[in-house]
């Protein structure tokens, strides 16, 4: 049976990469960016006043000139003036200004004082030189430079730069439509009555809430009845409309774990069934002809929402062309022992000790079916097969949910 890790790069063989798509700069929040932002200009583009003040030449300064005439004022926005040829010339300049052409500094405020049109520079000033509060033009980025590059998601640093460098819209990866799945006979409807022997729908509404969470907010939920009929017929449907599938339940062994064969009949061919790791283990995942990722989950709670995390997700943002990310390595707070011979897939709350280190405290639930047991958890350690016990400041792989 394969490991979590051969799983991960089974299923990333087969990925492939969504649809580009050109999205208006105003909704571009949480895209995946699919080409660099370069750039148009040099950033600043101009040497940019970084204190109210007055510009001077700093030689005038060195020379031992305290008092200046103040032959202007320069505010952003305005175009640029020209620092007369006096020695003693300044111009009064605001943040952001344009710095006048022949001045190089800037003496702030606070180091001067102001009597009508003379400013006199205060005993003790100190640090006045060339540049001195002057953010040069070109010292962040120069024209043509890549600034934010591909395989990012956008949030609103990198909004704010392709902004900053005129692009009214960005190439990105379109959002796949995923269709989520319920499937059971035992299962109702939130809001309808629940008997004794039912239960109510959960899984659906978690998957749907993670998976917006992190940036697929296009998905549609369904439930499908344990009917060979029913799950023949919409399940055709299912795999037509939609990009991303994701079941939960009836994947097992049972007599009525009717998906397996019945997703092979319809032309899905099987990447993986079975990975040695708790909770999870059934996990099955596909491809279809037309290139529709099938992922079709455990139906335990728990279980579902752990490959989800460990599994889906990640292949969401391989074919969204995302940068593939490293799990954080966290040492475990207290000793854990796990005596399968399978992956441990352990659910943790993250604690900051006294001496600064974060920690992943266990807190492992009752049963796989403990849904509310997540409830305060960050996320989930990955606890190898190969060994039974594991002690205190063991670095394990952590990933958020």
């Amino acid at each position: 049976m394969l490991t979590p890790a051969e799983a991960e790069l089974l299923i990333a063989r087969h990925v492939q990469p969504f649809h580009r798509e050109h999205c208006p700069l105003v909704a571009a929040h949480g895209r995946v960016l699919l080409e660099g932002i370069r750039a148009d200009r040099d950033l600043p583009p101009f040497d940019r006043v970084t204190m109210d003040g007055y510009a001077i030449l700093a030689t005038a300064w060195m020379a031992g000139t305290r008092s200046f005439r103040v032959e202007r004022m320069q505010a952003a926005g305005m175009r640029a003036f020209t620092l007369g040829e006096q020695p003693d010339a300044c111009i009064e300049v605001m943040t952001g200004a344009v710095l006048p052409a022949g001045a190089d500094c800037v003496v702030p405020h606070e180091e001067t004082e102001r009597d009508g049109l003379r400013m006199t520079i205060r005993e003790g000033a100190a640090g006045i030189e060339r540049g001195f509060s002057v953010h040069r033009r070109g010292s962040d980025h120069r024209a043509g430079e890549e600034i934010v590059a591909a395989g990012t998601r956008l949030g609103g640093r990198e909004i704010a730069v392709a902004a900053a460098c005129g692009r009214i819209s960005l190439s990105v990866s379109q959002i796949p439509r995923i269709a989520v799945v319920a499937t059971g006979d035992e299962l109702v409807e939130v809001e309808s009555p629940v008997a004794a022997h039912q239960i109510r729908r959960s899984n659906d509404h978690a998957i749907r809430a993670a998976l917006a969470i992190a940036g697929y907010a296009n998905a549609e939920r369904f439930h499908l009845r344990d009917l060979p009929q029913e799950v023949e017929h919409r399940l055709w449907h299912i795999l037509a409309e939609y990009e991303v599938v994701i079941l939960t339940g009836g994947i097992s062994k049972g007599r009525f774990d009717l998906l397996p064969a019945e997703l092979e009949r319809q032309g899905v061919r099987k990447i993986l069934q079975g990975v040695a790791q708790r909770p999870g283990k059934p996990l099955w995942v596909g491809i279809s002809d037309r290139g529709v990722l099938v992922f079709a989950l455990p139906g335990n709670p728990v279980s579902a929402y752990t490959c989800l995390h460990r599994y889906v997700i990640p292949a969401l943002e391989r074919a969204s062309g995302l940068k593939a990310r490293e799990p954080r390595l966290v040492p475990l707070a207290s000793a854990y022992v796990f005596r399968p011979k399978l992956a441990c897939l352990l659910p943790v709350k993250l604690a900051n000790g006294a001496d600064g280190v974060t920690r992943a405290v266990p807190r492992p639930g009752n049963t796989s079916g403990d849904l509310a047991g997540l409830v305060g958890t960050d996320g989930f350690v990955e606890l190898p097969a190969d060994s039974v016990e594991f002690p205190a400041g063991t670095l394990t792989p952590f990933r958020a949910w």
